[in-house]
């Protein structure tokens, strides 16, 4: 199961962190076809936010067909986002951490890190490599 997270000082919006958070699940095989989300209840007294918070992320993720809600039961995936690179996604991870640790030792906190990743990424996405 899922457990969700906000990161208050990112400046998007809760719900959307969410959202965010089932789609990234749904991408990388976290969550899958049939799976149930945590309840609203669930959510709440994990993160602390309001109950609509999360029903309006739950709405918006239903209006994309990725999930289904099912009164009484819960809120259940309908579909997975899974593509055939996920055989690749391991190895792009081992990489990736190691790319962390190496970070790590050279001092960058968190943010720091971050902050690299995004600007390195969107570099990358405008010269067209990523």
């Amino acid at each position: 199961m899922i457990e969700f997270r906000i990161e208050p000082t990112t400046g998007v919006s809760p719900y959307r962190q969410l959202v965010h958070q089932v789609r990234q699940a749904l991408l990388l095989g976290v969550l899958r076809e049939g799976d149930q989300l945590p309840t609203v209840k669930e959510v709440v007294a994990a993160v602390a936010i309001n109950p609509n918070t999360v029903l309006k992320a739950y709405r918006e993720l239903e209006f994309e067909g990725l999930v289904e809600g099912r009164p009484g039961v819960g809120t259940f995936v309908t579909r997975s986002l899974v593509d055939s690179s996920l055989a690749a996604h391991a190895e792009l991870r081992k990489d990736l951490s190691g790319w962390l640790e190496k970070a790590r030792r050279a001092g960058l906190d968190d943010d720091s890190i971050a902050a690299l990743f995004e600007s390195t990424f969107r570099s990358g996405r405008n010269e067209g490599v990523a």
